[in-house]
């Protein structure tokens, strides 16, 4: 007696078969990907085909957040308003001494025949959400390529850099923090202008500074600012204060705390460029006035 099944019911290649099919054309990709980008198209295609799955995904915590910041109590609101009236005169104050400068800073020029530095553009973009990967310290904003993002260009906010543009799509884009195990950045000390490199040490969202002999002149409370040999980062943005430093016999282990950060608010900027001017919007470290008349000397150039 016959007891194959009937040929409708067949069901083809085994599962077995089936599996490592698909884990060679998986791994296949994989390394096309790795080597040549090739998934980069799809990954765009992707990324806008989803977009508004995300906004959804997103919306519940979004109400949520709205509905919580509609019953703030009145004592707060007027906390926050005396805060900002109290900003907004040290910022007029700052303002009025900048623009003196700024004003000096054209006699200056003209006087030495020195060219103006150009302006670049700025993009104001919002936090989507973070990360879902433990092991990286990343955030989507919602600018991409169609308002001009670029991979590489600098992300900062009120205070501080906060990273780099890593991966662009029409969109969106995906922003990596300078905390990331990957992310390095040049700093300068600003009390004595040593120069080094930061890099992010993870997931406990701090800063280090490996390779420093154990002699280095390197104090607690140390301001660190972007030193700008890299051509990505403007010089002068505030990156980290030092805050714990270890010596042995030959290196020094010197831990940094970031300036600024993603948890504070939603907003910030992606420079385009240098983006030179909006250190104007950026609180300046406190350096000497030696070191302050010294550094604008280093990079005049005549035409």
């Amino acid at each position: 007696m016959d007891h194959q099944p009937p040929p409708f019911f067949k069901l083809g290649p085994s599962p077995r078969t089936r599996f490592i099919f698909f884990a060679i054309i998986s791994v296949v990709l994989m390394v096309l990907d790795a080597r040549q980008n090739a998934m980069t198209g799809l990954r765009q295609v992707l990324a806008v085909t989803i977009s508004p799955l995300q906004r959804l995904a997103n919306s519940p915590a979004e109400l949520l957040d709205q509905t919580g910041s509609f019953f703030v109590t009145q004592a707060r609101m007027q906390g926050e308003n005396a805060q900002l009236r109290q900003r907004q005169l040290l910022q007029a104050a700052q303002l009025q001494r900048m623009q003196a400068m700024q004003a000096e800073n054209a006699y200056l020029r003209k006087m030495l025949d020195v060219q103006p530095p150009r302006r670049e553009t700025v993009v104001a973009a919002e936090i989507i959400y973070a990360g879902r990967d433990p092991f990286s310290q990343k955030i989507i904003v919602d600018k991409g390529s169609i308002q001009n993002v670029k991979p590489g260009q600098p992300a900062i906010d009120d205070i501080g850099v906060i990273g780099q543009v890593t991966r662009v799509y029409p969109f969106s884009s995906e922003i990596t923090l300078l905390t990331d195990k990957d992310q390095a950045i040049p700093i300068e000390i600003v009390r004595n202008g040593t120069r080094a490199i930061a890099f992010g040490h993870g997931q406990d969202g701090t800063l280090e500074l490996p390779f420093m002999a154990a002699n280095a002149d390197v104090q607690n409370g140390d301001i660190l600012v972007t030193s700008g040999i890299d051509g990505v980062y403007p010089a002068g943005l505030p990156v980290a204060a030092v805050s714990k430093i270890e010596r042995n016999a030959s290196f020094a282990k010197i831990s940094c705390t970031p300036s600024a950060g993603v948890n504070r608010h939603k907003q910030l900027l992606i420079l385009g460029g240098a983006g030179r001017e909006i250190q104007a919007l950026l609180p300046e470290p406190a350096v000497g006035a030696d070191q302050a008349g010294v550094k604008p000397a280093g990079k005049r150039r005549r035409n």
